[in-house]
């Protein structure tokens, strides 16, 4: 058996739907008023006795965009009538960009006073307080236990003890999520700041590390002097505060004493009066 290939026919405009521009015009002018109705652009067919017409719009506030009136006629009549006539952008219309929703347009720094941001409960960036499995696997907090060294006898650290009534906390993903935007910003290693500072962060008497995993590769700036104070920078920023930065003196430099050896000055000695002196040419004794 062979199978043909698929034949794409071409649509042609009806004759007398496409012949119907006085008709698409007086519905145009109808909808918008004569000023606002240009010249014809053209026509498209949309189906079988079913045409669109286009007309330039005059409307100052709609620049680019175009009049669409669709005509129609039924099978076996030779009367046209209007179906619709809309307002559409053309190629150089001026549209609105696309929507956006508000937390995908979110940006750092939106967040004024008294605004509420609050984390969807699917945030991946947060895990419930006791997870049992995974990397995102966090010990329970308030077990308590026989054995208080125990693995179930809570955190290591009382610095890492959550605040009371905290249900959730950074997953995987959201502790690399920080790490990452942390050590790519301006309070990372790769700024110049950090590249003309004499040493790293993490042999600063003021930097402050981080509890948990992230304290491994960032602090905070306790240096009230320092452009990053009380922020997160990671251990191998640094700046020119560093606690443990020496001015060295400038060496002075000797100055050598500039000799005059073709001039002179007359000078009035004891007994001698410059006035009263006579001079002779050095080069007569000479002769």
């Amino acid at each position: 058996m062979t199978v043909s290939p698929a034949r794409t026919r071409t649509r042609e405009p009806d004759q007398a739907c496409a012949e119907a521009v006085d008709l698409a015009r007086a519905a145009a002018v109808a909808v918008a008023g004569p000023e606002r109705v240009g010249g014809h652009l053209g026509l498209q067919a949309d189906g079988e006795r079913v045409v669109t017409h286009l007309f330039d719009c005059l409307d100052p506030a709609y620049a680019g965009w175009r009049w669409a009136v669709t005509v129609a006629r039924a099978p076996r009549s030779k009367v046209v009538t209007v179906d619709e006539t809309v307002l559409l952008p053309g190629p150089d219309a001026l549209l609105a960009p696309d929507w956006v929703p508000w937390q995908d347009r979110l940006q750092p720094g939106d967040l004024g006073v008294g605004d509420l941001l609050p984390a969807p409960p699917d945030d991946e960036r947060l895990v419930p307080l006791v997870t049992l499995g995974g990397d995102d696997a966090v010990v329970d907090w308030f077990a308590g236990g026989e054995d208080p060294g125990g693995e179930d006898a809570g955190p290591a650290e009382p610095a890492e003890l959550p605040a009371p009534g905290r249900s959730r906390v950074l997953s995987a993903a959201g502790r690399e999520s920080a790490a990452a935007r942390w050590y790519s910003s301006e309070h990372g290693p790769r700024t110049p700041l950090a590249h003309a500072a004499p040493a790293q962060c993490v042999s600063c008497g003021f930097f402050v590390p981080l509890s948990g995993e992230l304290g491994r590769l960032f602090g905070a700036c306790a240096n009230a002097y320092a452009p990053d104070d009380g922020r997160v920078v990671s251990v191998d920023h640094g700046c020119g505060a560093h606690s443990e930065s020496v001015i060295t003196p400038a060496a002075g430099r000797s100055v050598l004493p500039v000799i005059d050896e073709f001039g002179y000055d007359m000078v009035d000695l004891p007994g001698v009066s410059v006035e009263e002196t006579v001079f002779e040419p050095l080069s007569r004794g000479a002769d």
